[in-house]
């Protein structure tokens, strides 16, 4: 077996007896060691010192690099990349610094993003910013301020609601959402990170379980008979559905922004430029644009949170009526509007949501494990601190 693997090497055993590689190039220039380098046996304790020794040589860098450390030291060493690649893959420093990070089969969606129900009634929100603004303006120039903003998004339609927070705190934050509540109605769930600007909850809410610190928030919560559900720690794929539409929100407001003097910005010109962002993605289309000239129909969430659509056929399609049925007729349109956004959402938005896009295969959980947290807060230039 022995001389089947090393044979074609042409070994032999020098003046002090040390097996070494003959191999063709005896008569080149290069020094004895590159020429005839010591025969290692790959199955031998000391090949993993030597290789273990020479990774740590090149500062742990892959197979390639501890290979060619090794040859240029003088051994030879049978099955040198298989056993490089084993001893690498157990390697301790290298998890850490270029481990894969785990992950489990993307999960179902909730029920609350599959039930059909009037706009908003589930929401999922978070708060993006800040923003400086001119909040007062003297002889001796003008003072700043800064401004975030905390948006609405709901689960089910799609749509968006934006509203302004003059401050970090749970007060402003309750403002901003008894504001919403007020235009858009009672909201019957919450979904959210674990944000300090909500509540700084400490644990996973249950569906009929409400456990936040802030005493203002829980009183306000329990007064309302919402419900809040937090997200995992350190999860914010959880929250795509809504971190996508802040995605949304961030590009068209600073192609807006973008148009004024900075000078110029005040809490004014900034309400107003979150409502005209509010209207652009309300007025996306949720599936894609029919190319068939009998179905122009546009499904946007704009189209059931306004009752209006650019089709002006709606109206006739509905029949003719009289003035005895005005207000017969108005509740008929409205009731064709938002069935007909309905059987669009379950016929051709819904299959969208179907395709699992990444985490396709189911893992192992992890258990009894030895884990390194990743923090990309903690990373300079994708190394750790």
């Amino acid at each position: 077996m022995a001389g089947t693997t090393i044979g074609s090497l042409d070994p032999y055993l020098d003046d002090t007896n040390i097996l070494r590689v003959g191999g063709r190039i005896r008569n080149s220039c290069i020094e004895v060691t590159q020429k005839h380098p010591i025969l290692i046996p790959g199955n031998h304790h000391i090949a993993k010192l030597l290789i273990s020794y020479y990774h740590e040589q090149v500062h742990r860098q892959g197979r390639h690099f501890t290979a060619g450390a090794v040859r240029q030291a003088g051994y030879w060493i049978t099955g040198a990349k298989r056993l490089i690649s084993f001893l690498i893959f157990r390697c301790v420093q290298c998890r850490k610094l270029r481990g894969p990070l785990e992950h489990q089969k993307l999960s179902d969606l909730p029920k609350d993003r599959l039930e059909p129900g009037p706009p908003f009634t589930n929401v999922g929100l978070d708060v993006f910013g800040p923003w400086n603004i001119v909040a007062q303006r003297t002889r001796g120039g003008s003072s700043q301020s800064k401004r975030w903003a905390a948006l609405f998004s709901c689960l089910t339609t799609r749509a968006v609601h934006i509203e302004l927070i003059a401050e970090m705190s749970s007060s402003a934050f309750i403002n901003a959402l008894r504001r919403f509540i007020s235009i858009r109605g009672e909201v019957k769930l919450y979904r959210s990170d674990r944000g300090t600007s909500f509540v700084g909850a400490t644990e996973d809410l249950g569906i009929q379980a409400i456990n936040v610190e802030d005493r203002q928030m829980k009183d306000y919560l329990l007064k309302t008979g919402s419900t809040w559900i937090f997200n995992s720690p350190c999860s914010s794929h959880m929250g795509g559905a809504w971190e996508r539409m802040i995605g949304s929100a961030r590009r068209i407001l600073d192609s807006m922004l973008s148009k004024i003097h900075e000078g110029n910005l005040t809490h004014d010109v900034l309400a107003t430029f979150m409502a005209e962002v509010s209207a652009i993605i309300n007025n996306r289309p949720l599936v894609s644009v029919s190319t068939d000239a009998a179905t122009p129909f546009i499904q946007t969430p704009a189209t059931l949170l306004t009752q209006k659509t650019p089709d002006a056929c709606v109206a006739r399609n509905l029949g003719e009526f009289t003035d005895k049925d005005i207000y017969k007729s108005e509740w008929k349109r409205v009731h064709a509007l938002s069935d007909r956004f309905w059987t669009r959402w379950k016929g051709k938005y819904l299959s969208t949501l179907q395709n699992r896009r990444k985490w396709t295969d189911a893992r192992p959980n992890l258990k009894g494990d030895v884990v390194l947290l990743r923090d990309k807060s903690t990373e300079i230039s994708g190394r750790w601190l």
